[in-house]
């Protein structure tokens, strides 16, 4: 079909791609961003292990209203962990398990 109704569109060739490849290369580029991009979220998703529909892993529903949180893990030191928040003001201490 090319060969009887040759047409030149936008001073591009029909004939073969090393003909064409300097039209290719901003293409090329814009895909190589496109691409890159879309895999560096992906990347990010994995990494951070935050997924679409996840479970959030919020230890007190207050802490989206009015409340402020301090997570800290424990190790043997319990007790006086608990009276140097005592001492320090803490309003409310809770221990909780973490499951992983």
């Amino acid at each position: 079909m090319i060969q009887d109704w040759p047409q030149d569109i936008g001073g591009k060739p029909s004939f073969s791609y090393l003909e064409n490849m300097p039209a290719f290369v901003p293409i090329m580029f814009e895909l190589t961003v496109f691409f890159a991009a879309h895999l560096m979220v992906i990347t990010f998703y994995m990494r951070s292990r935050l997924w679409p529909f996840k479970k959030a892993e919020n230890p007190d529903v207050r802490s989206t209203d009015d409340h402020f949180v301090m997570e800290i893990s424990v190790h043997d030191n319990e007790e006086s962990l608990r009276a140097l928040l005592e001492e320090t003001g803490a309003v409310e201490i809770n221990i909780s398990e973490k499951h992983s």
